[in-house]
């Protein structure tokens, strides 16, 4: 093999092919370059210099994909903390919401129960009743200031001792208008918690959707109600709308999912929301019992008023995670 450098090119030739590219200098005795040589260096070069781009090429792309990430992961969190604080604002709006007899702390030793509710009700004089109601008449809604803001405003949903507690919205000629719109109608991947288009006042059983939100946020701790211990620590959810107050006491939790239409003998939560029927309550309630991963001990009679929380799972394609829960008397 003979060796021919030129302008830092280096080519290792087969002495037969050298032999015919290397002409004599007729000055020197030195072999020059000639048309073939130069035709290899070119190509020498060409390769040299792709072996050169490739990595910087490469290197470019890194650092590109490594700054969008980055850019990307700040801006997640940015929003994040920008949707919380707008909807620390809406909560700072609503006046003091007064609460519901609360028969018990929730320390997990003992759950409140249905007959709590009516001991309670029938300790109560009539009289005191009477007067109760009359003045929560007189008085407007605390969360008049949000329907005044926003018309599509329905209800407050919350969880005391969890990061849950946020207005609910309704749109049913648009169902799912706030899936990814703040309050106020701008852009937002968290959206806000809504009514299923199907509800309307008193049809037995609102059904609440929200997403499951990586960062722990909207309704992703619904998922905690997996566990037994959390629904002991959690019994209790509250939902108020402009014209009532409510608290309900979970009474089951189960994964589910969106089935497709030709699928049969499946249970289609989503379908349950007007249950005034005795058959069609009677339906809901015994398949909600038979998903339910654990059993509360809460009983359910038909005229009981319900409330089912919807969010995303990943336990399968189309995976949702519902809580049930029956409110009190």
């Amino acid at each position: 093999m003979e060796r021919w450098r030129y302008g830092g090119c280096l080519r290792y030739l087969p002495a037969a092919i050298s032999h015919l590219c290397f002409a004599p200098n007729n000055a020197i005795g030195k072999p020059s370059m000639n048309r073939c040589q130069e035709t290899l260096y070119i190509r020498e070069c060409t390769v040299m210099k792709k072996k050169i781009r490739l990595p910087v090429v490469l290197a470019g792309l890194f650092t590109v994909g490594f700054v969008f990430s980055a850019s990307m992961a700040v801006k997640t969190l940015w929003d994040a903390r920008t949707e919380k604080q707008a909807f620390e604002k809406l909560a700072e709006m609503i006046a003091t919401v007064p609460t519901e007899n609360t028969h018990q702390e929730n320390t997990g030793s003992m759950l409140p129960t249905k007959e709590a509710d009516q001991q309670d009700a029938e300790s109560t004089p009539p009289e005191n009743q009477v007067e109760t109601a009359l003045s929560e008449e007189k008085q407007p809604s605390p969360y008049a200031p949000l329907a005044e803001q926003n018309a599509d405003f329905f209800g407050w949903i919350s969880i005391a001792d969890t990061v849950i507690n946020y207005p609910v919205m309704h749109t049913p000629d648009d169902p799912e208008r706030y899936l990814h719109r703040d309050f106020d109608g701008g852009s937002s991947q968290s959206g806000v918690p809504f009514l299923a288009a199907s509800c309307f006042e008193d049809c037995g059983n609102y059904l609440i959707y929200g997403h499951n939100m990586k960062n722990g946020t909207m309704f992703a701790s619904l998922l905690s109600y997996a566990n037994r211990e959390y629904w002991r620590e959690h019994p209790v959810i509250r939902f108020d709308t402009l014209t009532d107050t409510g608290e309900y006491q979970v009474l089951a939790a189960f994964y589910s999912q969106i089935y497709e239409r030709e699928a049969g003998n499946v249970f289609r939560y989503y379908n349950y929301t007007d249950i005034q029927e005795p058959a069609v309550f009677e339906e809901y309630v015994r398949q909600v019992q038979a998903a339910a991963l654990y059993d509360t001990g809460v009983d359910v009679t038909y005229g009981d008023e319900l409330l089912t929380l919807s969010t995303c799972s990943y336990h399968t394609g189309d995976g949702r995670f519902v809580v049930v829960a029956r409110r009190r008397s």
